[in-house]
């Protein structure tokens, strides 16, 4: 008998979970525990060496006594909880990337750590989509004017409107799941476009119709720029001041990325000034942005609370993701996505544990 701990949240709930494993392998004996972590009524945040974390320490190694399988979106998986659980033999995250687990930690310990490439780039692509028009036509703006009694005839005076998708040249700084599906919307409406990625395959590109170029050109040549790369070391502040300042006047920026790619401090005088046109942001250096922030007060900007891969739908494929790559680990199988591959080769092997 396998027992399994469904630690989810107010998202993806512990019995999402339960059912996607469940469902996926009827026939073998398996025990189930659940755990709802607080998120998203309470923030996540940084918890001793992982990112982006619900929930506490001691309550998940409490949850985890005798778990063989541990399925999550948000639980810490820090050494302490490795030293504490040695039972534990997978985790599987249903995220992009399992940055609340201590990878390095959890490959001492002999622990596959898998996730879940591309839950929500169809949510995250059209939100993102969604973020430009409203910005391009000011939707959020003449709507909150409009409730407030102010009838703004003056928006339809030539300086004052925005443009249209199509026939625009927009650019993707990124090209993963996210980015291409965003592309391909883009070409449905009729946009030009074009992407910066040094690690994607330019022919593929090429495919799908989209023009490669180099940061720089990018920039230049854009109305609009959206931001779907990820965030390393070397992409941190990759639009900082001085990139930004090759932007054409008036154009839009949104970002649905991460916030750290942006270097937020040049853009309240670049708004102010209209050198760019507008910002459209749905994440941020930090969440939430404290009360004094600058950008707050700058004209043309649409905010979002980190919203955009926030579907039912992702809530659900993500649980799938996961609950495929459990069953492959029951049946003896490698799982589809895992982070630290070298573990799995050695548990089959039988040279970890």
């Amino acid at each position: 008998m396998t027992h399994i701990l469904a630690a989810g949240d107010h998202f993806v709930s512990p019995e999402f979970f339960i059912h996607a494993v469940r469902s996926r392998v009827p026939e073998l004996d398996l025990t189930f525990s659940g755990l709802t972590l607080p998120w998203p009524h309470e923030p996540f945040g940084p918890v001793d060496t992982v990112d982006e974390a619900s929930g506490t320490i001691p309550e998940l190694i409490a949850a985890l006594a005798g778990a063989e399988i541990a399925v999550t979106q948000m639980a810490a998986f820090t050494p302490e909880v490795f030293r504490q659980c040695p039972v534990l033999k997978l985790i599987s995250v249903c995220r992009g990337g399992p940055v609340n687990v201590d990878l390095a930690a959890a490959t001492a310990a002999g622990v596959i750590v898998s996730f879940a490439p591309a839950r929500n780039a169809v949510a995250a692509a059209e939100f993102a989509v969604g973020l430009m028009l409203a910005a391009m036509r000011r939707v959020v703006a003449t709507d909150s004017e409009l409730k407030s009694g102010s009838w703004r005839g003056d928006y339809y005076a030539y300086e004052n409107v925005g443009i249209e998708l199509d026939g625009s040249t927009v650019g993707l700084v990124g090209y993963g799941a996210i980015g291409r599906i965003v592309a391909r919307i883009l070409i449905a409406f009729g946009a030009n476009v074009i992407t910066y990625d040094p690690y994607a395959d330019p022919a593929a590109i090429a495919a799908d119709g989209v023009e490669v170029v180099d940061l720089p050109a990018l920039l230049r040549r854009s109305a609009v720029v959206s931001l779907h790369a990820r965030l390393t070391p070397e992409t941190r502040h990759l639009l900082n001041a001085e990139n930004l300042a090759l932007l054409p006047d008036g154009a839009v920026l949104v970002n649905t990325a991460r916030g750290g790619l942006l270097d937020y401090t040049p853009l309240p005088a670049l708004l102010t000034s209209g050198r760019l046109g507008a910002l459209a942001l749905d994440v941020y250096d930090i969440e939430p942005p404290p009360a004094d922030w600058p950008l707050f007060a700058a004209p043309n900007v649409i905010m979002t609370p980190h919203l955009a891969g926030a579907t039912r739908q992702t809530a659900q494929r993500a649980a799938d993701i996961v609950g495929d790559d459990i069953a492959r680990y029951l049946r003896g199988e490698r799982p589809q996505h895992v982070a630290n591959p070298l573990v799995f080769e050695g548990l089959v092997t039988g040279s970890v544990r």
